[in-house]
């Protein structure tokens, strides 16, 4: 019998734990910073297990320890655990029971993973020193960040994480070396013109007129101005203008995300976005101010533990149930644990079309297959064992 199997098997048998933990969480989401709630249920379990507990990182961020029997690497794994604004949809159970709230990302499930390896770990034999980082407000509000400047990676040698995947059935997982996710800037546009009468458009500047345009035109940089070979992605999903239908706007304000994989089309993005922009408001005799604000940078995998990642995967997943091909734009702030210390992050199959469980992320009625935890938990325990055992 094989370790990995040793390990499935134990992770198999806290199956029922791991649904009860994951929808306990589900029905109480906590937001960004404010995952009070979920921190008590996070400190306490990983106290009753041995494991020496640090609260407080980053507001409501835990830092959790266990040294092996001897000298050796010092392996960090995160799990993510706040929600996000948006009213739940679905009619089950465990539905979240604070308004506005939901885990639409499948944070619970990472929490009830990280939960579930800490109980296989605990009683496990191993050099070296095992981490957990559970960690707040990853959703935008750079909850990775402020646990890096906490120090949560001082002495660490490798790390990894994981993330739930609607996109993906369950028994699958995909990974890539290199970079495999996508930085993720902000952009606000706000168009200044001059407003009037609806019937006088000639004595005015029509705010809207030209951010009708620069909607249009902005597109054309990913169709024009990159090479068809790299990736990135211009969205604008907000667009506010305008107090009466008979009044010409004088202010429109647009707001989006610039997405890519590289810093060079980054840089082309945001400079082809500020000349398009000038080019409008010269065109439609407007003011027109153009901020970008940085968001993470992209994920990029180690090759070495991205291949440990596919090995293990292959073995506990088969071979053909792992896909290294694919890559997303979506950010993940995992990406500044990574650009420190060496690691992998990867997708985790959690899709059952069968059931319906195959709603995109952010969505009003995201939920997973529960089947995925006790393989989350499998994985990235014997991912840990092999990384220490390398000490």
């Amino acid at each position: 019998m094989t370790a990995t199997r040793t390990l499935l098997e134990q992770a198999h048998a806290l199956h029922d734990g791991l649904r009860a933990t994951r929808r306990d969480l589900h029905t109480h989401p906590e937001l960004g910073y404010r995952e009070v709630r979920t921190a008590n249920i996070v400190k306490e379990r990983l106290e009753s297990l041995g494991y020496d507990v640090k609260i407080g990182i980053a507001t409501t961020g835990i830092l959790a320890s266990k040294r092996g029997t001897a000298k050796g690497k010092t392996v960090l794994l995160r799990f993510d655990m706040d929600a996000l604004p948006i009213e739940e949809q679905n009619d089950v159970p465990y539905r979240s029971q604070t308004r506005g709230v939901m885990h639409a990302c499948g944070h619970d499930a990472h929490v009830a993973i990280g939960l579930g390896v800490a109980e296989v770990l605990a009683e496990t034999t191993f050099p070296g020193t095992l981490n957990l980082m559970f960690q707040p407000a990853e959703e935008g509000l750079g909850g990775a960040a402020k646990m890096v400047e906490a120090g949560v990676l001082v002495g660490v040698d490798e790390a990894y994480g994981l993330h739930v995947s609607s996109a993906h059935p369950t028994g699958t997982l995909a990974v890539c070396e290199g970079v495999f996710m996508g930085s993720t800037d902000r952009l606000t546009i706000q168009v200044k013109g001059q407003g009037g009468h609806a019937a006088l458009p000639h004595q005015t500047v029509d705010a809207v007129v030209a951010a009708s345009h620069l909607v249009v035109a902005l597109q054309s940089i990913i169709s024009r101005n990159l090479d068809p070979e790299e990736a990135g992605v211009i969205t604008l999903g907000q667009a506010s203008a305008g107090t009466a239908g008979n009044i010409v706007a004088g202010e429109a304000v647009l707001r989006g995300t610039l997405r890519c994989f590289t810093p060079q089309v980054r840089a082309l993005l945001e400079r082809r976005v500020r000349e398009v922009c000038a080019g409008i408001a010269a065109a439609h005799d407007a003011r027109i101010e153009v901020t970008i604000e940085r968001g993470v940078n992209p994920v990029i995998n180690d090759k070495c533990a991205t291949q440990r990642v596919i090995n293990l995967a292959s073995k506990l997943l088969g071979t053909n149930n792992v896909d290294t091909s694919w890559r997303t734009l979506i950010g993940e702030d995992f990406s500044e644990v990574l650009a420190r210390v060496p690691g992998c992050f990867f997708f985790l199959g959690a899709r059952d079309d069968s059931r319906n469980l195959n709603s995109p992320h952010h969505s009003p009625t995201f939920d997973i297959d529960e089947a995925c935890l006790p393989l989350g938990v499998a994985l990235l325990s014997e991912i840990t064992l092999r990384t220490l055992g390398e000490s």
